[in-house]
């Protein structure tokens, strides 16, 4: 059952647990996407139940704006940069010391600011993210225009949507979400340049094949020292949902904690 937690700024956050059988010391702590929550991003998909199989407690956090948490709508309560606060403040309320972390998408530029920042990542995995990262440090302006996304969700009319911002208009309304508290997510500030050199933790990056936002992700394996880079079928929606995402992340993780690996995991060439 979810579970609430008060974020820096007073606003309430749902996640959920479900326990491992103790084969691993580190938890998994996952963050999902834009217009998604946990229960899309990575129940659905059968991401925790790999997960809990492999022996992992699993953490997933509904963030602002999203699934169970609550939804201001506005734009100031956003933010790449709040939402690494929140993901902090997760590991205090529950006494973590060390994680495994894993963000898709939105979620994954999140992941890869806390870890830039707090040492309890000792593993990150991200996925739906390539070279946006690197050259604008968070969602590739190329394209996404926030603006369309945003627009895209609150029109009335389905005609009036355009192209780019229909797979997360109809992610919303799959996920029964508040597309005004998301409309707002997309007119945040973004996020600036990302000091990827801060990173420390062994990192892998999975990428779908024909996924139009995460484009060259050597490019980003390539600035994370020791990054590893598997990719997977599917594009932006459809990649997370494969089963060798799950796959590919189940090992690393496993890999990390105890050094035993099943899969192989190759570095960028």
């Amino acid at each position: 059952m979810p579970t609430t937690f008060i974020a820096p700024d007073g606003l309430q956050l749902s996640y959920t647990v479900w326990e491992g059988d103790g084969r691993h010391r580190r938890p998994v702590v996952l963050h999902h996407g834009f217009a998604a929550d946990s229960q899309v991003n990575w129940v659905n998909p059968g991401v925790v139940d790999a997960l809990v199989k492999a022996g992992f407690t699993v953490i997933a956090l509904d963030a602002r704006g999203h699934g169970e948490s609550e939804k201001p709508h506005d734009p100031a309560a956003y933010g790449e940069d709040i939402m690494a606060a929140d993901l902090t403040a997760l590991f205090d309320e529950l006494g973590l010391d060390e994680v495994c972390l894993a963000g898709y998408s939105m979620g994954a530029i999140v992941s890869l600011l806390v870890a830039t920042r707090d040492r309890r990542v000792r593993c990150l995995a991200v996925g739906g993210v390539g070279a946006g990262i690197v050259d604008f440090g968070g969602v590739d302006a190329r394209v996404v225009n926030r603006s369309q996304i945003a627009a895209g969700l609150l029109a009335e009319d389905r005609s009036e949507v355009p192209s780019a911002a229909r797979p997360f208009r109809r992610l919303a309304r799959r996920a029964g979400a508040d597309v005004e508290a998301l409309a707002a997510v997309m007119h945040a500030t973004p996020h600036g340049p990302m000091q990827l050199t801060n990173l420390s933790a062994a990192t892998l990056i999975l990428a779908g094949e024909s996924d139009e936002l995460a484009t060259q992700p050597e490019r980003l394996a390539a600035g994370i020292a020791g990054a590893r880079l598997v990719r997977v079928p599917g594009n932006h929606m459809e990649a997370v949902a494969h089963p060798a995402f799950a796959a590919a992340l189940v090992d690393f993780f496993a890999y990390s904690d105890t050094g035993e690996s099943r899969l192989p995991i190759s570095s960028p060439a």
